[in-house]
């Protein structure tokens, strides 16, 4: 093998690699060993950057969670209310998730397969929602208790194991149903702020 391996490769480098592989062969079970050969490295060669297979999946779907999904969140513009923004927020989030799906649904379900069976993995994929809707929400010294119940609640429009029902004609209804549902909640966590 390589001399000096640590040098040829970083953790970028790793899950690029691992996505390649993901899209190639169609499925998400890629061992370590098929990532490096690929990048011409000894498997002990990427456990210097990842602790373990599980820590490298996270950082592989975090990743794609991030370009495919958090990229296109919209809160709207400085005159929205706190209120306003967040409708925006969870939407743009919904229809981004949904917009994944449909565009590549191979590529969906091999990126979300990992996590949606991982509540830990999934936590720490969505923090940066939940910190979003901290900032939105000016609840950042308060960890992400409110923000985490707010995005639960709209788990059947962003859960991989709805996405079946996210092109149903009333999709946006639903949705807009949820948020009547919970806005004078999100109004009182304001007023006790």
């Amino acid at each position: 093998m390589v001399k000096n391996e640590k040098e040829r490769i970083n953790r970028q480098k790793i899950v690029e690699t691992a996505e390649v592989l993901i899209s190639k062969y169609s499925r998400s079970d890629i061992t370590l060993s098929e990532i490096a050969t690929e990048l011409g490295v000894t498997h002990a060669a990427i456990y210097k950057h990842f602790k373990n297979k599980q820590d490298l999946w996270e950082a592989v779907s975090k990743k794609w969670f991030n370009e495919t999904v958090v990229s296109k969140i919209d809160v709207g513009n400085e005159n929205n209310s706190k209120i306003e923004k967040l409708h925006n927020l969870l939407w743009s989030f919904v229809e981004a998730k949904r917009d994944a799906y449909n565009y590549d649904e191979m590529m969906f379900t091999l990126n979300t397969q990992y996590v949606e069976c991982n509540p830990y993995a999934l936590r720490e994929i969505l923090i940066i929602v939940y910190q979003k809707i901290n900032v939105i929400m000016d609840w950042s010294a308060q960890g992400f208790a409110n923000s985490e119940l707010i995005l639960s609640a709209f788990t059947v429009f962003t859960l991989p194991s709805f996405k079946d029902t996210w092109n149903d004609p009333d999709f946006k209804k639903k949705f807009e149903n949820m948020w009547k549902l919970i806005q004078p909640g999100i109004r009182s966590l304001l007023v006790n702020d």
